[in-house]
């Protein structure tokens, strides 16, 4: 791996919001709406606001998060075919 973080920036249904992901070369992952929803006290009354407003259930899942694990598995899948591919140049 040739790089120390990436990052995708989306619109996460889960908290009707724009969160960025970042995944780290050991695979482990960040959300900014992770953080800013679940983490204090504040932020998940915040969520439950946005939900009413919204009249929609938001619940962020946290590291499970399917929109986490799908840009994980893309970039791991990227990084398997850039080894074979420089494998096979060999």
């Amino acid at each position: 791996m040739d790089w120390q973080v990436t990052a995708t920036t989306i619109v996460c249904e889960a908290v009707a919001d724009e969160v960025t992901i970042l995944i780290y070369p050991d695979w482990s992952a960040k959300c900014t709406g992770m953080v800013k929803y679940t983490s204090t006290r504040q932020g998940s009354i915040d969520l439950v606001r946005r939900s009413l407003q919204l009249r929609k259930a938001l619940d962020c899942k946290g590291i499970d998060c399917p929109w986490v694990t799908e840009y994980r598995f893309k970039l791991q899948d990227e990084e398997r075919r850039k080894a074979s591919q420089s494998g096979s140049r060999k």
